[in-house]
């Protein structure tokens, strides 16, 4: 018969919950290397997500300053509309046979000049408003100018900690991925949620002075038997942590 792949072994449940452990420490470790960076990574999000919003206001903006200029251009086609037409009715009450129809065109050019003045009192309302976008526009662009100072900084510490440990990361990733291999994808699930619940990472731990090395919490004798015979996954009944045994002791 031909042997197995490695993916393939039965691994008995002590070798698995071992390479849990083996897993922990090695995650442990890249946690330390991780700690270096501090809080580089969320500060560069929180910038590019920042510069990002900035960059839709700025846009945003100036659709609105552009809106503005083309009702001023609407306008300004409205009050020269006018005037032509005031200038017409004007040449036309030069030929009136009437008072009728004198009066009624006198109405018409009344009607076109408060048009114009109509006109004229939104151009200064649009003037005002492209006046005021302009000065939010400079502030934003002022604000997105200073950030990217800022990203760049921190960018560039950020990539300088990650090139110094991009190495010594490579490595422990190969080794962990080494110990994946003997975990179960069920157990893995496990391992990974205890460890994003907990405020250290730390989702397997070794049972020390009969307390859980995690919460500190006694560990009855019995259950220490069990963890040491490794026959079974033990938790803390306090934590949650997957207990394994102290080889030191």
């Amino acid at each position: 018969m031909a042997q197995k792949k490695t993916s393939e072994v039965d691994y008995s449940m002590q070798e698995k919950i071992m390479a849990l452990y083996e897993l922990q420490k090695i995650d442990s470790q890249i946690d330390e290397i991780n700690k270096v960076k501090g809080e580089l990574p969320l500060e560069v999000q929180d910038l590019e997500d920042e510069i990002e919003g900035l960059k839709t206001r700025i846009e945003n903006i100036n659709n609105e300053i552009e809106e503005f200029n083309t009702l001023t251009k609407q306008r300004k086609r409205e009050i020269d509309q006018a005037k032509i037409q005031i200038t017409h009715y004007k040449e036309q009450q030069n030929n009136v046979r009437n008072n009728r129809e004198y009066d009624a065109i006198t109405k018409e050019i009344e009607y076109q000049e408060l048009e114009i003045e109509h006109a004229e009192k939104r151009l200064k309302e649009y003037a005002a408003g492209i006046k005021n976008k302009k000065v939010q526009l400079e502030s934003a662009e002022a604000v997105v100018a200073d950030r990217d100072i800022d990203l760049t900084a921190k960018k560039t510490e950020l990539e300088s900690i990650e090139a110094e440990t991009a190495d010594q990361v490579a490595e422990l990733q190969t080794k962990a991925e080494k110990a994946k291999v003997k975990i179960d994808e069920r157990l893995l699930v496990a391992y990974n949620r205890i460890r994003r619940s907990v405020r250290n990472g730390l989702a397997v731990v070794s049972v020390k002075r009969d307390a859980c090395g995690g919460c500190f919490n006694r560990i009855p004798p019995q259950r220490q038997v069990d963890v040491r015979q490794g026959k079974k996954l033990i938790v803390c009944e306090y934590c949650g942590r997957i207990l394994v045994a102290d080889n030191e002791e």
